[in-house]
C-alpha cells in the first residue's frame, strides 16, 4: 500500500507492505519518506468490531494499533489509535463509501 498523507503544508509519504513474518503470523513493515519504519502483526480488538482486522505495532512512543472492518451498509472503517493510560487514543479514522 502507498499513502500520502497531507496535513496543511506538510506532506507524508508512506509505504506499507503486508506478508507473513518470521513465524508465519500476518504482519506488515511500513517506511516513512522521513526515513522511519514501524513493524508490526495481527492482533485482535474486540471492543472496536468483532469482525475487525487489527495490526498492533510497538512505536518509539508506545503501542499504537490500526484496524480495518466492514459495517452492515457496506462502508469500510479504517482507523489508527495509540495506547495511553486510560486506553486507545483514536487519531484518525476514515470511512469508505461506495458512489
Amino acid at each position: 500500500m502507498t499513502a500520502v498523507w497531507e496535513f496543511g503544508k506538510t506532506r507524508y509519504e508512506e509505504l506499507a507492505v503486508f506478508g507473513p513474518g518470521d513465524d508465519g503470523v500476518l504482519a506488515f513493515w511500513c517506511f516513512t519518506a522521513d526515513g522511519k519504519r514501524s513493524t508490526g502483526r495481527i492482533a485482535v480488538a474486540p471492543d472496536l468490531h468483532p469482525e475487525a482486522i487489527v495490526f498492533e505495532a510497538k512505536m518509539p512512543a508506545g503501542l499504537a494499533r490500526q484496524a480495518y472492518w466492514s459495517e452492515s451498509d457496506g462502508t469500510v472503517v479504517w482507523v489508527v489509535e495509540a495506547k495511553n493510560k486510560t486506553g486507545w487514543k483514536r487519531f484518525t479514522e476514515h470511512r469508505y463509501r461506495r458512489e
